[in-house]
């Protein structure tokens, strides 16, 4: 049996780094909702969380925390569990996703400044007022939702349940 070498999935079209994000943003439909985080190990929480967000607008751009971002987090130094390239293109291929990009500062701040998304969102354990860059978007005319969780699940409990085995 040979081996057939296949194309690039088209999702991986989807990933974009942060020197080119906004050439990459100028093109998505507006309403433009923008989420972050970890994602480490995709769970169902995860994929219920970004078909809201992407509810909420005409295209959704997620900006994935970098490896050592995740560590400075104080996850623990074995996370990220999956790295980077793997979290991102995870995330490529959801439908409700139109485009990933990561960062690697301690927030996002840099990217929503730049990307100017007209709706900032984040899980509902997130008070809207201390999401990083609320006060940048309601600026400028757009809108911030701290979505509640329908699936309360947690990377960090998921990794705790595997290791007692």
């Amino acid at each position: 049996m040979n081996a057939t070498a296949l194309p690039t999935p088209s999702f991986e079209r989807k990933i974009v780094s942060p020197q080119v994000m906004a050439i990459g943003v100028r093109d998505l439909p507006r309403p433009l909702v923008f989420t972050n985080g970890v994602f480490d190990i995709l769970h169902r929480g995860h994929a219920t969380y970004l078909a809201q967000a992407r509810a909420l607008g005409a295209s959704l751009m997620v900006a994935v925390n970098s490896d050592a971002s995740v560590r400075r987090l104080g996850k623990g130094t074995d996370r990220p569990i999956n790295a980077l390239a793997d979290r991102m293109a995870v995330l490529a291929a959801l439908e409700s996703v139109d485009l990933v990009t990561s960062f690697d500062a301690d927030t996002p701040l840099d990217l929503i400044l730049e990307a100017r998304p007209d709706v900032l969102v984040k899980g509902g354990d997130w008070p809207v007022e201390q999401i990083v860059g609320a006060r940048e978007v309601l600026g400028w005319g757009g809108q911030v939702h701290a979505i509640a969780f329908q699936h309360d699940r947690s990377t960090t409990d998921l990794v705790s349940r595997i290791r007692k085995g």
